[in-house]
């Protein structure tokens, strides 16, 4: 099937909306996430794990560092890490996530 033969996918009220990170619960947010490539996290969301690599720093809790735990939202949106921009947002990883922590629709 072509991209312009596939079915419509139905819309209506009883659609859900969208997965977006401006509407998600953080789900990915307790995830660990490894810097690969230098996209300017600042130092103090930086940690090492065992294993010697530079990682997103952690909370106590396992919730990322740079998480804004009153809006849900990163703190550093535009600075995020190589992982965090290649994560899909509703996508199939992050749909998953969202089950495994009770945050489906």
């Amino acid at each position: 099937m072509t991209q312009s033969t596939r079915p419509t996918p139905p819309q209506g009220p009883d659609t859900p909306e969208p997965v977006t990170c401006a509407t998600c619960a953080a789900c990915c947010c307790r995830l660990e996430v490894l810097l690969l490539s230098d996209t300017g996290v600042p130092r103090r969301y930086i940690a090492t794990d065992p294993w010697g690599r530079r990682v997103m720093a952690r909370l106590d809790d396992g919730w990322c560092a740079a998480l804004d735990r009153d809006t849900l939202l990163c703190r550093i949106y535009d600075r995020r890490p190589w992982l965090c921009r290649e994560y899909a947002e509703g996508g199939d990883d992050c749909l998953i996530e969202r089950g495994c922590l009770g945050a489906e629709d």
